[in-house]
């Protein structure tokens, strides 16, 4: 079985320290194969927040990591590197590229870079990124989950949240839908959940998955979601997987089992 990691939004710069370190130390007790991280990695994209979140990630010994920078890892306030060298520091740290890659025997993870440096909040996915995931999908082996990451939610429960949904998220998931993706990954929000989008979404004819993730280890956290994040467990032979919710609880010091989903894969024969 392939465990994947996923952890969104620490925002480096705000970490509280006791929730960081409960984060290693369940990592170390999980022993996951992947580590994504899905964006808004600092809080203000500058060098030593960078450094302190690479110094943090090695810590947890996970042997792969794909990472994608979120609106955050822009700089917001140096305009001349914004403009020029908008991901400089973010690839001293976690480059040489910004679009990766990642896959088991049991996972193929893709990412998306949904950050523009002209906007300031909002993501969008291009023609040509569908596009190159299209084909990585198309590449996939049998039997391989098939998850796809971007930092801002393809999904949305909330009315409320639909500012911050992914621009250019309908055509993405409809063409991902058909070329076999199980999964949309992001964050973004600080909100944990799963849900169906065939269900959502008119004229979808086969089940995808959005899974987001709420804020991993920083102070900024909502009212109504603690620090968070999701392990994702997949098993090749079977046309299911789960993804379990671990929410840090301050009375024990600890992250514990929050919510475990089960979700439904459709495979077709080739799988």
């Amino acid at each position: 079985m392939s465990v994947l990691l996923q952890i969104s939004d620490p925002h480096f710069g705000t970490v509280q320290p006791a929730v960081a370190e409960a984060l290693v130390e369940f990592a170390h007790a999980q022993r996951p194969d992947l580590l994504v991280l899905s964006g808004d990695i600092t809080q203000r994209a500058r060098p030593q927040q960078f450094s302190d979140a690479r110094a943090f990630c090695d810590r947890l010994a996970i042997p792969a990591m794909l990472s994608l920078p979120g609106n955050h890892d822009i700089p917001l306030f140096d305009v001349w590197q914004r403009v020029f060298y908008p991901y400089r520091d973010y690839l001293r740290a976690f480059g040489p590229r910004i679009e990766t890659t990642l896959q088991t025997a049991a996972v193929r993870v893709i990412g998306v870079k949904t950050t523009r440096r002209w906007r300031h909040k909002n993501g969008e996915v291009s023609a040509e990124q569908i596009e190159r995931v299209v084909a990585e999908l198309q590449d996939a082996g049998p039997g391989q989950l098939r998850v796809v990451v971007v930092h801002q939610p393809v999904m949305v429960l909330r009315d409320e949240d639909e500012h911050d949904r992914l621009r250019g998220w309908e055509p993405a998931v409809r063409a991902w839908a058909a070329a076999g993706a199980d999964i949309v990954m992001g964050g973004h929000i600080h909100l944990p959940y799963v849900c169906e989008m065939s269900s959502q979404v008119a004229g979808l004819d086969r089940r995808i998955w959005c899974v987001q993730a709420g804020t991993a280890l920083s102070s900024r956290v909502r009212r109504e979601a603690p620090n968070s994040v999701n392990l994702l467990r997949h098993d090749p032979g079977q046309a299911l997987c789960w993804v379990e919710r671990w929410d840090h609880a301050a009375a024990s010091g600890r992250f514990e089992l929050a919510h475990s989903s089960e979700l439904l894969l459709d495979r077709g024969p080739a799988g």
